[in-house]
């Protein structure tokens, strides 16, 4: 299965990114968008930082199954660095920065709409 093909494949399986409103932009680089509603904010009616790290981690997380094999998050962070609110549409565009025979890492850049980075996130995996 070429990359592009799983890629999309594995998306139309994620019943949690379908339940949070996610879309797949582009598979080269990863890109997953979602708009902001009101049920993604928290008590102080920002985006809950729950909803956006859960926009990277499916980025992050196509992005490094893209290649065939299993991998499986082994650790993961996530600095928030702007807000976002009701209507903002966040995208999550995720690249590889190294990939061995077992351990990689990603970098996932969450932006708004307007174009500022609201947050940047980093991952690495266990390839197997």
């Amino acid at each position: 299965m070429q990359r592009d093909e799983r890629i999309r494949e594995l998306f139309s399986r994620d019943r949690y990114a379908e339940y949070l409103g996610m879309e797949l932009v582009s598979t080269d680089p990863v890109t997953v968008r979602m708009t902001i509603t009101p049920h993604h904010e928290n008590f102080y009616d920002v985006t809950h930082g729950g909803a956006m790290f859960s926009l990277a981690d499916c980025a992050f997380s196509l992005a490094s199954n893209a290649h065939g094999d299993r991998a499986v998050a082994i650790d993961t962070h996530l600095a928030l660095t702007a807000g976002t609110t009701a209507g903002d549409t966040l995208s999550a565009t995720a690249e590889e920065m190294t990939r061995g025979r077992v351990l990689a890492t990603y970098r996932v850049t969450l932006t708004r709409r307007d174009g500022r980075t609201a947050g940047l996130f980093t991952g690495t995996v266990h390839v197997s």
